[in-house]
């Protein structure tokens, strides 16, 4: 009953689904076959190619989940050769990211949940294992892969505080579902114990730990922060300030923040602004344009294009980037923190020793950010007025900036590890087929 219920649901949410993933993939300019793979349809090439060697299907819903799994990927990549790695998106932002990383070998749209779709989709794949990154669990998918008899895992699970209270009112509805999983891996105790109550079958769960932390380290040289700021236009010497990951609602506030910095320091400072969806960008060149901020776009920058002058704002509406703009930011900002959405990764800064400071809404990032706080790698600023008084003096105190951004190298070196727990269960399962 309650699975017919779901897709009557579904028919009627494909009235506004079709049309809405139509108008996001139009901007991508990838709307057919975007549309073609979210309905469990694909070009004749790569049914070839797929059909070649055993698969393994691990599917991140966006940025922030395909970023998450590189090192796990990676790992993959090296311990089983002889498969090839499928990864699965729902938005175009985390399939551009996955289409960079050279560890995948096929990068496809997540079928709508519809049982034909998701039923065509695993049947013309046939993965041999299945891995959900963090917390994506749709009813009908989750349902025809065990009934297919592929394995299901979920890594770096989480479950926030805000959607645990709603798990828990339908945990009728979830059990059923959770029993379908080989294993969970959890990012925290807490996590772990939210899964059980919410009926996984407590001998499947473990904290295995963020797959976030196990990112590599790295030493950005002096020659690479010249190089990148070169091509960026970007002055040096200099003070760049990076905000990465923006929404809607944070960029006029950083902006506010920009003229104050400006007013009060005597340093040269450049803004980076990267929004978190490119699209926006029309959006914020009005609110420079109405500051009355002089700004280059990344994506018009050209070779023989003047550096940007102090006080300038560099905006980024490329994808792929964010990194190589961290590895020259003297203090980065991370946003949908100001706003309520939930922060975005807040260790992709401390990878690269640079000090971080994100607003008040992190319940997507709880325990990293409690972590970066406790270890002196990271400030918490409950709003704008905040934000530019701290932002002030980490702008006039290098030495400060350079201690937490190696107080938060220190940090990931010590919290390493979840790659290789998460192994252990792909290996026990693959090993079981």
């Amino acid at each position: 009953m309650v699975t017919l219920l779901y897709n009557l649901l579904l028919v009627c949410s494909a009235l506004f689904l079709l049309p809405y993933y139509l108008f996001r993939g139009l901007k991508y300019g990838k709307s057919r076959r975007g549309i073609r793979e979210r309905l469990g349809y694909y070009f004749p090439e790569f049914m070839t190619a797929i059909q070649q060697q055993p698969v393994i299907w691990i599917h991140a819903v966006s940025v922030g989940e395909t970023r998450a799994a590189a090192p796990l990927i990676r790992q993959i990549r090296g311990t089983y050769p002889d498969y090839k790695i499928l990864l699965s998106n729902v938005t175009e932002t985390g399939h551009a990211i996955a289409l960079d990383n050279r560890d995948i070998d096929f990068c496809i749209f997540f079928p709508f949940d519809f049982s034909w779709a998701v039923k065509k989709a695993l049947t013309l794949i046939q993965p041999e294992i299945i891995i959900i990154v963090e917390t994506e669990i749709w009813p009908n998918f989750t349902r025809l892969s065990h009934q297919l008899n592929i394995p299901l895992l979920l890594v770096n699970g989480r479950i926030s505080d805000r959607s645990y209270p709603r798990y828990r009112r339908i945990r009728f509805i979830f059990k059923p579902l959770l029993e379908s999983f080989a294993a969970f891996c959890m990012q925290s105790q807490a996590d772990a114990e939210r899964i059980i109550a919410l009926g996984a079958d407590s001998q499947r769960v473990e904290n295995t730990g963020n797959l976030k932390f196990d990112h590599d380290l790295e030493t950005v040289s002096q020659d690479d922060v010249e190089r990148l700021k070169a091509l960026f236009k970007i002055p040096d010497p200099g003070v760049v300030m990076v905000a990465g990951s923006t929404h809607e609602g944070e960029e006029k506030q950083l902006l506010s923040v920009y003229q104050g910095i400006l007013q009060e320091v005597d340093r040269d400072l450049v803004l980076v602004l990267i929004p978190r969806h490119p699209e926006r960008k029309r959006d914020i060149e009005h609110l420079l344009k109405d500051a009355g901020l002089p700004y280059a776009v990344r994506s018009a920058l050209k070779e023989d294009d003047p550096f940007l002058v102090s006080g300038g704002v560099l905006l980024v509406d490329t994808l792929g980037e964010v990194l190589n703009f961290y590895r020259i930011a003297d203090l980065v900002f991370v946003g949908g923190s100001l706003v309520p959405i939930g922060g975005h990764n807040l260790l992709e800064a401390s990878l690269l020793a640079k000090p971080v400071l994100f607003g008040p809404h992190v319940h997507n990032f709880k325990e990293i950010s409690a972590k970066l706080i406790r270890a002196g790698a990271g400030i918490k600023v409950q709003n704008q007025r905040e934000l530019l008084r701290q932002s002030i003096q980490m702008v006039n105190d290098p030495a400060r900036c350079r201690a937490m951004g190696e107080a938060g190298r220190s940090l990931i070196a010590e919290n390493a590890g979840a790659t290789q727990r998460t192994m252990r269960h792909i290996a026990r399962v693959l090993h079981q087929r």
